[in-house]
């Protein structure tokens, strides 16, 4: 097998790999690979074409690691509507407690379950309807129902 045949299926089984695990990284890595095989049929040395595959895996990982494709998103799942669907229901509270050093709290029926409650820091602790904004643990974080939270 010559050297252009086996840079290719390198190339090939990297880009297979890179179908099962859903990143785009091993295809980076593959098209450097890629590069490889097109300098062996070119007829370039085996230093070269392995020069010529780092440095064109490097720069694609590199170039990928600044794209948009790259970077991870920081997603806060507690106050994402997306994620959460409590995010945005209302409750009603009947009483609120005071606690010294905390925030207003109360205990609520949310779907069929009692559930410890906490007033958001720009929240009116006042008896009526509020909307989940958040969900830290097992404590729903409410706000008023018309305040707008941005």
């Amino acid at each position: 097998m010559t050297d252009w045949m086996i840079w290719f299926a390198v190339a090939s089984v990297l880009i297979i790999l890179e179908m099962a695990s859903g990143t785009f990284y091993l295809l980076m890595i593959g098209a450097g690979a890629a590069a490889g095989g097109v300098v062996a049929l070119a007829g370039g040395s085996g230093s070269w074409q392995c020069i010529v595959a780092a440095a064109v895996a490097a720069i694609a990982t590199f170039a990928l690691r600044r794209s948009r494709f790259g970077r991870s998103s920081n997603i806060n799942s507690a106050r994402d509507s997306g994620i959460n669907l409590d995010i945005g229901q209302t409750i009603e509270v009947a009483e609120w407690r005071k606690v010294p050093g905390a925030t207003s709290q109360a205990r609520v029926m949310y779907r069929g379950a009692l559930w410890d409650v906490e007033l958001a820091s720009n929240g009116t602790a006042v008896p009526g309807v509020f909307r989940i904004q958040e969900v830290r643990g097992n404590h729903l974080i409410l706000i008023n129902n018309d305040t707008v939270d941005d």
